[in-house]
């Protein structure tokens, strides 16, 4: 029986990885969550943030995916965005899915990330 969501992994160039901590942490404000030392020296980073747990895995021959996203519910979506884009952030609002509001936007290397928040409970 499946009883919850652990992680979602994304995937990032090597190299990247203060890329995606300035982004992750700085513009997020996600936690970096230290690898175990096992797997620490393939690269990489994990961030958290609540219930949401990202890991950034490093893939040699990289490319980002276009549609594949993880959804990550914000609290106060507006003012989300309007931080994200003050911080150089491009972000698009997508108003289709009810009883939502979203945006998606791209971190450093080029991944899709959702945001949403819902309007009724």
């Amino acid at each position: 029986m499946i009883a919850g969501l652990d992680h979602v992994q994304l995937a990032a160039p090597p190299g990247s990885e203060p890329e995606l901590r300035a982004f992750y942490t700085g513009v997020l404000g996600m936690a970096e969550l230290t690898k175990p030392p096992v797997l620490a020296g393939r690269g990489g980073c994990w961030f958290a943030a609540g219930t949401a747990v990202l890991h950034l895995g490093i893939e040699e021959q990289f490319r980002p995916a276009r549609k594949a996203h993880p959804g990550l519910r914000v609290n106060g979506i507006h003012g989300f965005a309007k931080g994200l884009q003050a911080e150089g952030t491009t972000v698009v609002w997508d108003y289709d899915l009810p009883g939502h509001l979203r945006f998606y936007c791209e971190d450093p290397v080029g991944n899709r990330l959702e945001f949403l928040e819902p309007t009724t409970i």
